[in-house]
This record gives C-alpha cells, structure tokens and sequence, in this order.
C-alpha cells in the first residue's frame, strides 16, 4: 500500500492480531495478505533452521487458516 510503512514480517504474532481485529474494510485485506506473508515466512524458517517447538507450528497453521477463512469472508463483503 502506498505511502503505509513497511510491516516487521518477523513479529508475525503482532501482524495477524492486526489483521483479525481490523474492522476498516479499506485496509482489511492489505493487513490479512502481510499477516499472511509473516507467518509463512516465519514457517519456512523454522522449517530451514529445525528450530520451534510443536506448538509454534501448530499456532502458524492455525494462523494461516485462519487468515485464509478471514480473507474469503472478508472479499464476499460478509465480514467486518
């Protein structure tokens, strides 16, 4: 988004309460999409480093789930 500072993909925790909580429907999906980058991103590290525990993983899946669901909701107008 054009002239928003560039989100800390590495706080992908902070960025998905963010998202979820966002109640603009202007800026909703833009927040939903970084959420979704964080959180992948943060996967694949931890996927590379061997790093986190079960429940990281677990809390990354469910996150990522949940942002999808948000985002279709969302793009069908039946969200916030």
């Amino acid at each position: 988004m054009a002239g928003s500072p560039c989100p800390d993909f590495g706080d992908w925790k902070s960025l998905y309460r963010a998202a979820i909580l966002e109640t603009d429907k202007n800026i909703v999906l833009q927040k939903v999409a970084d959420a979704e980058i964080a959180v992948l991103s943060r996967a694949r590290e931890l996927f590379y480093s061997g790093g986190g525990t079960r429940e990281e993983q677990e809390a990354l899946d469910d996150a990522l789930y949940a942002l999808r669901a948000f985002r279709s909701v969302s793009k069908h107008g039946e969200g916030p």
